[in-house]
């Protein structure tokens, strides 16, 4: 009984954080007041900015350089709830780019949902950072379901001189995570979790529905909305190069 009571309440949480984003209201770099799909997507392209930077600058958990340098692209999912009760449950919302022949690519907006077995108790947001590494992690991301853990390798991201000490990520990990946590829950684990594209999102930022695998391969103009995001991203790698990420 506690269980169903406990799968309730995180359904409750998780359809609030949905229906929530039906109520945005932001202005766009024109000065444009929006609401609704558009002011959200908008919000979200913010907070992702805001949580990459975060992530550069923390000493104690800094992406090294020779991880940055290896990423084909990156995945950031601001305020993942994540919670459970034997069976935990994790819903976020994110946003992609991908390196092209012309730069970071326009960013795809993608819904991360599933579940996985464990111990877990108690109820989280997390600030989600996914680094790609290779070109069949790549693929999978590319794809229109990519389910977390099975089709490609996930494995916390190392920090500092972690990856100078142990090659293991190069070779057995297509996608590393890093995580910034705040509430009670212990731990972090992605694996059954699905990432798919996010149609509402997309359709609401730019003005119609455009397939994810065309926007993350740079056949995509990226809107000026989405300058100050790929700014980010571009400052975050540039710096790594520079030796910033160390």
């Amino acid at each position: 009984m506690t269980k169903k009571i406990t799968l309730l309440l995180l359904l409750a949480v998780f359809a609030v954080a949905v229906a929530c984003s039906t109520h945005h209201e932001t202005t766009t770099a024109s000065g444009k007041t929006v609401y609704g799909d558009k002011a959200a997507s908008i919000e979200r392209l913010r907070n992702a900015a805001d949580d990459l930077n975060q992530l550069m600058n923390a000493p104690d958990a800094a992406v090294p350089k020779e991880v940055l340098d290896s990423a084909k692209c990156v995945a950031i999912v601001p305020d993942m709830v994540k919670g459970g009760f034997v069976i935990g449950g994790n819903h976020g919302r994110g946003v992609a780019t991908c390196r092209t022949g012309n730069g970071w690519s326009a960013p795809a907006f993608f819904a991360l949902t599933g579940g996985s077995w464990g111990a877990q108790i108690g109820l989280e947001s997390v600030d989600l950072v996914m680094l790609i590494m290779n070109q069949k992690g790549m693929d999978q991301l590319l794809s229109n379901q990519f389910k977390v853990g099975a089709e490609a390798g996930v494995a916390a991201g190392p920090v500092g001189r972690e990856a100078q000490a142990s090659t293991d990520w190069k070779v057995k990990s297509e996608v590393l995570v890093y995580s910034r946590t705040r509430g009670l829950f212990a731990g972090l684990n992605l694996n059954g979790a699905v990432i798919k594209p996010d149609f509402d999102a997309t359709q609401g930022f730019y003005g119609r529905n455009l397939d994810f695998r065309a926007l993350l391969t740079g056949q995509t103009q990226t809107p000026a909305d989405a300058q100050p995001f790929i700014a980010s991203v571009r400052q975050a790698f540039h710096e790594s190069q520079q030796g910033g990420g160390q």
